[in-house]
């Protein structure tokens, strides 16, 4: 009797087993996605569109597009109809769609069992045209308004478009063009940037497009060094410091000196054409 339960219960567990496969297995394939074109140019609309085999009510599809290089371009959440249909549009460029190449796709609905990919080519972003008010910039060095001293760099995954200093906020404001996951190292002259209190060195605040950032640093008596890291997409850096060329200080001091001097000259002037002649 206890051989036959076993057997029984064996059997249960087997059929079961078997009937459960190919759920398992259909569950991978309930979800589909297509673009309307396999290569879009930059400014293009890329129309994604798919559907669903089983109707979850109330659960988004996630839509999450990825660079060649695997960085996030975009994620959104889309609405499933009624007819288990789902679309949503992306413009091709922006400032983390630059690089050439393919760029994938995937839907995900629920979990990560129900999910599909796709892909797409894309030719790359147009160059971006520096502002014309920015230093010259070298292969190795970039001028400074107001400065003859130069800022030394190196920078990898991104194209430097140049510096210009903010006097209001003592800093240094740094465009650039980054295609990739880089790195930006500059080795600032203490005449044109620095940070310091009482006479000693303080710590720089660096911002990346407006979000604080950890950097490396060393320092001479001449000049401080800097390396930044940057996520793909990025497009400005700021190093904000105490002293920023040219000296807010010493112009606000001229401005307020050659304004004395002006008052004195009126008011001596006023005095003398009131005063009775004798």
């Amino acid at each position: 009797m206890k051989s036959q339960l076993m057997v029984f219960a064996l059997s249960a567990i087997l059929v079961a087993g078997i009937g459960m496969a190919p759920a398992f297995g259909q569950i991978q394939n309930t979800i589909v996605v297509t673009t309307d074109k396999t290569s879009y140019s930059e400014g293009e609309v890329i129309m994604v569109t798919g559907e669903v085999r089983d109707l979850y009510s109330g659960t988004p599809v996630s839509v999450i597009v990825k660079a060649p290089n695997g960085n996030l371009v975009s994620i959104a959440q889309v609405t499933v109809g009624a007819d288990k249909k789902f679309s949503t549009e992306i413009t091709a460029g922006g400032s983390l769609m630059r690089a050439e190449g393919s760029y994938t796709i995937t839907v995900q609905y629920g979990n990560e069992n129900r999910s599909a990919t796709t892909s797409f080519e894309y030719g790359g972003s147009t160059v971006v045209t520096p502002p014309t008010n920015m230093g010259k910039v070298t292969n190795t060095t970039v001028e400074i308004e107001g400065s003859s001293d130069l800022i030394g760099y190196k920078i990898t995954g991104a194209k430097l478009l140049g510096i210009i200093p903010d006097v209001d906020a003592n800093s240094l404001i740094i465009s650039i063009d980054a295609m990739e996951d880089g790195s930006l190292t500059l080795t600032i002259p203490r005449s044109v940037l620095d940070a310091t209190i009482n006479g000693a060195d303080d710590d720089f605040f660096v911002l990346v497009d407006g979000e604080e950032v950890d950097f490396d640093e060393t320092a001479t008596s001449s000049d401080r060094t800097l390396t930044i890291a940057f996520p793909a997409g990025a497009e400005e850096i700021e190093i904000i410091g105490t002293f920023v060329v040219p000296e807010f200080g010493t112009i606000a001091a001229m401005i307020l000196a050659v304004a004395i001097i002006s008052i004195i000259a009126v008011s001596a002037k006023s005095r003398l054409s009131i005063m009775p002649r004798i």
